[in-house]
């Protein structure tokens, strides 16, 4: 049995229930990661999850700005980190959504927008309700690969963005307004599997393509290994 480990958030009823029966089979099985467990050490993939912002602190971003959370959450942070580079150093794939892909990219040493600010009205939900707009996909990429290049509508729920991805980085989807939608590795012959979006496919309905196919690929990736 291969698992699937998914890092803690308040959130996180919406990761366990995207993989349906159908998607795990009889061989896939997923679990929460809780905060300080090694159980990831086990894990055959890992998904990277939303939620608050990464403490500046990560990245010598600016302690106060715009929208800033009242409180960081370290442990979490110094905890995902842990989580990334042990997948990273074993090869084992990779899936980062929305803060996922942040701490990704800051962790290989990215620069953030802290707060998007007046260009932020296609992106930060609104009433505990995401926000849409489209992305398009660089055919170029691996998320090309995966999505077929396509241009799509996604969900939006966040306040800050890319501003520089880490150097071990690619930038491989982005929104009309130039923000940066997703991340993965410029050298696919060094590492593993990761791919990075900045939307949420696991609220998103398996009907809509670039979701499912994004899914069906992280899936496929474990299975192969």
């Amino acid at each position: 049995m291969k698992k699937v480990g998914i890092t803690d958030t308040s959130n996180i009823q919406n990761y366990i229930t995207w993989f349906t029966d159908q998607d795990k089979g009889n061989d896939i099985e997923v679990l929460k990661l809780e905060i300080g467990s090694n159980d990831y050490k086990g894990c055959s993939g890992i998904i990277l999850s939303g939620g608050i912002d990464i403490n500046p602190k990560m990245y010598d971003g600016e302690d106060e700005y715009e929208n800033r959370p009242a409180e960081f959450n370290d442990e979490r942070d110094a905890y995902e980190e842990e989580v990334y580079n042990y997948a990273k150093m074993n090869k084992i794939p990779i899936l980062a959504i929305c803060r996922g892909l942040q701490l990704v990219n800051v962790v290989e040493g990215g620069t953030m927008i802290q707060d998007l600010g007046e260009d932020n009205a296609i992106h930060r939900k609104e009433n505990d309700t995401d926000k849409q707009h489209k992305v398009t996909v660089d055919s170029r990429t691996l998320l090309g690969d995966v999505t077929g290049g396509m241009t799509e509508t996604v969900n939006s729920a966040h306040h800050q963005a890319v501003e520089f991805p880490g150097k071990a980085l690619i930038e491989n989807a982005k929104s009309p307004d130039g923000v940066i939608e997703g991340l993965e590795f410029k050298d696919k012959t060094k590492h593993g599997f990761l791919l990075c979006v900045q939307w949420h496919p696991e609220r998103i309905p398996d009907d809509v393509k670039m979701s499912k196919n994004i899914k069906k690929a992280f899936l496929s990736e474990i299975r192969s290994k």
